[in-house]
C-alpha cells in the first residue's frame, strides 16, 4: 500500500490562516502583482475583500476601521508605487494613533539589495520605517505566523499606530507542510492589556481636581478609541465638571448634556484653572497649551491621562501625570472621588451653561437661514436635522469651511460616531474613511464633502456604488477652494488655481456608475434628499450648491496661511 502524500500549503493560505485566526475579517486594498491571488482566495476563504481605486483610500479605509474596532485594519497594495500610495495612510494613521496594517507585496531581496533593477524594485521596508510605529519584513513562510503576530500586537499595544508588513513575492509561493504550517500559526493573546494607573498619581491628579475652582475636562480621540463610555459617563456625573470634546469625541457624552461646554469653548478654556485632558494632546488643535486662547500664562495647572509617558509635558508642564490605559484611569479616578467629592461652584457651572446658551440662541437664526444659493450655515443648519434624527448614522467630515463649521454646528449623541480629518488634518480621508464606516458598523454613513476635498477621493464613489454601500454624499459645492469668486490677476484665460469649473454637477458621477444623484439648491430640499438617501441605503451623491462668495480663506486656521507683506506694500516711486 502506498502512503498518500503529505498535506501541503504555502504562503498564500499560511497569510490568510494568520489573518483569520486573530479575528482579522475585512480586507481594504488594490489589486495588483504580486497580491492578486492572494485576494482572490481570501474572498474564497470568506474574508471581506474590499477593492478600491486608489491605494491612499485603501489605507485610511484600514485606518479608521482600526479606530472603529479596536483590531488593527489591514491594507493590502502592490509593490513600490502602490506602497507608497499606502505609506500616506500609514503615516496618517500613526500620527492619529489609528491602529492599522499595511502589507504590500515587495520584489525579492536579492535584486533590490544588489540595485539591480527589479519590477518596482524598492527597498519597502527602509522607505516605512521613519513613517509608522514598527515595520518587519517576512522572508520564509514558517515565519509568517509570527510575523503577522508581531505586527498585530505592535499595532495595538501601548499608543496604537501603524505598522508596515513587507512580503516578498518569492514567499507566496513556498511549500511547507500542511500540519507544520498550521503549528507556525500564533493567536496573540492580550495584545493591549491593562495599564493601571499608580496609586500615587491617581492621588496626586484627585487633590489637584479637589483644589480647582473652576475644573474642565477635554476629551480627544483617544478616549473614544478607548470605548470606555460607561466609565467616562460616570466620572463626569459623579464629578460634575464641565466638558470639552474635541471633534472626534464628540458623541460619548452628548453634545446636548448639561455639563458640555462645547458652544462656550473659548470661555473654558480661557477661565479654567484647571484642565484634566483625556485622550487628549496639546497640540495645534488646543494651541499647544498656551497663548491668549488659555487666557494669563501660569493660570492653568493641567492633569493628563495617557498611556504614552512621552506625551507628559510636551508643550506645557503638567502637574499631575496619570499614565495609563483611559479605563482603568477614569475608573480609578471616579472611585477615588466617590463620597468625598464636592462639586465645582455653582458660580462657575452656571457660567458655562449661560454663555452656552446664549452662543446657541446667536447661532440659531444662521442656521434656519433659506438663503438661494446657501451659505454653509443653511446647508449645515439642515444636515444638523437629519443627524439629530438619526443618531445611530456614521457621519465622515472633511474639508476647509465645511469641517470648520461642521463640526461645531451638528451635535452628536452617541460615540464613535463622527470621523474627521484629526490630527494632521488632512484632506482626502472621505471616501476610505466613508466605505469603512459602513462596512465595519453596518450603519448609513453620511459624508459632509468640501467640494476641494472631495476631489482628493472622489472615484471611490464607484466602488461605494460596486458594494452598494449605505454612503450619502453631500458635497458642498462653491465652485473653488475655500470660495469660487478668486481670477486670475493677468486677463489670461487660465483660472485662478483656486477655483474649479463652475457649475459642476457631481451628482451626474454618482449617477455614471449606478447610484442616485441629487441637485439642490436650497436647504429644505437638502433636508429631503438626505433623510431620503439615509432611509434608503442606496449609494447617493447630493450635489449641494453654495455660494461662490461664501466661506473664508483657510478656514478657521487662517493664521497657519502665510500671505505675502510685500505683495500688499506700494510701489516704490
Amino acid at each position: 500500500m502506498i502512503d498518500a502524500p503529505p498535506a501541503l500549503t504555502d504562503g498564500f493560505q499560511l497569510v490568510i490562516d494568520a489573518l483569520k485566526l486573530n479575528g482579522i475579517e475585512n480586507l481594504y486594498v488594490v489589486p495588483g502583482i504580486p497580491i492578486s491571488d492572494l485576494l482572490r482566495m481570501a474572498q474564497g476563504e470568506g474574508m471581506r475583500v474590499i477593492s478600491f481605486r486608489h491605494e491612499q483610500n485603501a489605507g485610511n479605509a484600514a485606518a479608521i476601521a482600526g479606530f472603529l474596532t479596536k483590531k488593527p485594519g489591514v491594507c493590502m497594495t502592490v509593490s513600490a508605487p502602490g506602497f507608497l500610495n499606502g505609506l500616506t495612510a500609514l503615516a496618517n494613521a500613526t500620527t492619529n494613533c489609528f491602529p492599522m496594517i499595511l502589507i504590500s507585496g515587495s520584489s525579492e531581496r536579492e535584486i533590490v539589495d544588489l540595485q539591480q533593477g527589479d519590477y518596482e524594485e524598492m527597498d519597502q521596508l527602509a522607505i516605512a520605517k521613519p513613517l509608522c510605529k514598527a515595520a518587519f519584513r517576512i522572508l520564509h513562510a514558517q515565519d509568517i505566523g509570527i510575523g503577522v503576530a508581531r505586527a498585530i500586537r505592535a499595532a495595538v499595544s501601548g499608543r496604537p499606530g501603524g505598522v508596515y508588513l513587507d512580503l516578498p513575492a518569492k514567499l507566496f509561493s513556498q511549500v511547507m507542510d500542511a500540519a507544520e504550517g498550521a503549528r507556525s500559526l500564533v493567536k496573540v493573546i492580550d495584545p493591549a492589556p491593562a495599564q493601571i494607573p499608580a496609586p500615587s498619581a491617581v492621588e496626586r491628579a484627585v487633590d489637584v481636581l479637589k483644589g480647582a475652582k473652576r475644573p474642565l475636562v477635554i476629551f480627544g480621540k483617544g478616549a473614544a478609541y478607548a470605548q470606555a463610555d460607561e466609565e467616562i459617563r460616570s466620572f463626569v456625573e459623579k464629578s460634575g465638571i464641565p466638558f470639552l470634546q474635541m471633534s472626534m469625541a464628540k458623541g460619548l457624552l452628548p453634545d446636548t448634556h448639561p455639563l458640555s461646554a462645547g458652544a462656550a469653548r473659548s470661555l473654558v478654556l480661557k477661565e479654567a484653572d484647571v484642565v484634566l485632558l483625556v485622550g487628549a494632546r496639546l497640540n495645534w488643535l488646543l494651541s499647544h497649551g498656551k497663548g491668549k486662547s488659555w487666557g494669563a500664562p501660569g493660570s492653568k495647572k493641567f492633569i493628563q491621562i495617557d498611556i504614552e509617558p512621552k506625551e507628559m509635558d510636551s508643550n506645557v508642564e503638567i502637574v499631575a501625570p496619570l499614565v495609563g490605559d483611559i479605563g482603568s484611569c477614569i475608573t480609578a479616578l471616579t472611585n477615588a472621588i466617590d463620597g468625598d467629592w464636592t462639586p465645582p461652584p455653582a458660580d462657575w457651572v452656571n457660567a458655562v451653561a449661560a454663555r452656552k446658551e446664549a452662543n446657541i440662541a446667536k447661532m440659531a437664526p444662521k442656521l434656519m437661514s433659506n438663503a438661494v444659493p446657501m451659505n454653509f450655515h443653511g446647508a449645515l443648519g439642515a444636515l444638523r436635522r437629519v443627524v439629530q434624527e438619526r443618531p445611530d448614522a456614521m457621519l465622515v467630515n472633511e474639508g476647509a469651511n465645511t469641517l470648520d463649521l461642521a463640526r461645531g454646528i451638528i451635535d452628536m449623541q452617541q460615540p464613535r460616531k463622527r470621523l474627521d480629518v484629526g490630527t494632521w488634518g488632512v484632506m482626502g480621508i472621505g471616501m476610505g474613511f466613508a466605505v469603512a464606516a459602513a462596512v465595519e458598523s453596518g450603519k448609513p454613513v453620511l459624508a459632509i464633502e468640501g467640494d476641494s476635498a472631495f476631489g482628493f477621493s472622489g472615484m471611490e464613489v464607484e466602488t461605494i456604488c460596486r458594494y452598494n454601500l449605505p454612503v450619502c454624499i453631500v458635497i458642498f459645492n462653491n465652485n473653488g477652494i475655500y470660495r469660487g469668486t478668486d481670477v486670475n490677476p493677468t486677463g489670461k484665460p487660465d483660472p485662478s488655481p483656486m477655483v474649479f469649473v463652475p457649475g459642476s454637477r457631481y451628482d451626474k458621477m454618482m449617477e455614471a456608475f449606478g447610484g442616485v444623484g441629487v441637485n439642490v439648491t436650497n436647504p429644505d430640499d437638502l433636508y429631503r434628499a438626505v433623510s431620503e438617501a439615509m432611509g434608503s441605503g442606496k449609494p447617493t451623491l447630493i450635489n449641494a450648491v453654495i455660494d461662490p462668495a461664501a466661506g473664508t480663506e483657510s478656514g478657521n486656521i487662517g493664521s497657519l496661511n502665510p500671505t505675502s507683506s510685500v505683495r500688499k506694500m506700494p510701489a516704490a516711486e
